[in-house]
């Protein structure tokens, strides 16, 4: 369907929604001193990108601005470990009553790599996050949602990542359904809408409701709902110039993960009922 993202979009993502991807990527001890009313829920909202407007006085400068890219990712200059983190991502509507965000409408989903950099010494999620223009992915193929609750369309879908490489295919992160996220549906939205109005700024978190504010009480948000598990091969290896990486929402009632592989390999991905997002890497 015709894409709906836009700059006038806040957008975020959420730490922890898929057992062991923080222990992987080395930054579950950024969250150890920080409490969850279960064991496997998420840890938190961080943002990635907020519109600017008069008001804006606390939200970071560099969180202004947009770092999305549909075709490429500009390395960060001075960095050297840099992977990719397939995500589904979600355009909701969001509805306000004065300063409380009270609800989040699904819309559509899509394909994202909410890529980050690895190292030490960042104080909050957000700084590994955007590092400018061309930072992070998502898909030009948004699915329309028939409903965000077990058994809807999203219930079919499954997460898959790759890196090409000298012509090589790899798998970079753990295929995934959708539907195994920690939190999912209602369960989901719910711990969205606490984080949205109460986070705290603390450990690698930060008060992202003051932020919406500035921004204007967006009408609309997009979330990427939670990296999957690296494979062996994608958590020891790092992106690298001429790389290509790609992230596929593909409905496993219509393909198989061999399926989605071949495809790959022969560039054949042009289907309306899979969102792919590919990625060349440029320094």
């Amino acid at each position: 369907m015709k894409n709906l993202f836009n700059k006038n979009i806040a957008t975020f993502g959420v730490a922890g929604n898929f057992t062991g991807h923080l222990e992987q990527a080395g930054e579950a001890v950024d969250f150890v001193n920080m409490k969850t009313e279960k064991a496997n829920a998420p840890k938190a909202i961080f943002p990635t990108y907020l519109p600017k407007t008069s008001a804006s006085k606390e939200t970071p400068d560099f969180l202004h601005t947009f770092p999305f890219d549909s075709s490429k990712i500009i390395f960060p200059a001075g960095e050297e470990k840099l992977q990719i983190e397939p995500e589904c991502a979600l355009i909701f509507d969001a509805v306000w009553e004065e300063d409380k965000l009270t609800n989040l409408k699904p819309l559509v989903f899509s394909a994202s790599n909410d890529c980050s950099i690895r190292k030490a010494g960042a104080k909050k999620i957000s700084e590994k996050k955007n590092w400018g223009p061309s930072s992070k992915g998502f898909s030009d193929n948004l699915i329309k949602l028939d409903g965000f609750e077990p058994g809807c369309l999203l219930d079919d879908y499954r997460i898959a990542s790759f890196l090409i490489r000298d012509e090589k295919v790899y798998s970079y992160g753990e295929d995934s359904a959708v539907r195994n996220y920690s939190y999912i549906y209602d369960e989901l939205i719910n711990w969205m809408l606490d984080k949205f109005n109460n986070q705290k700024d603390e450990g690698p978190a930060q008060d992202i409701h003051s932020y919406l504010l500035e921004s204007g009480r967006p009408e609309k948000i997009m979330v990427s709902i939670g990296a999957t598990r690296y494979t062996e091969w994608g958590e020891s290896n790092f992106l690298q110039n001429g790389d290509k990486a790609l992230v596929i929402l593909y409905p496993e009632s219509l393909y198989s993960k061999e399926d989605i592989i071949k495809a790959v390999e022969t560039n054949d991905l042009d289907s309306p009922a899979i969102s792919v997002l590919s990625q060349t890497v440029q320094l």
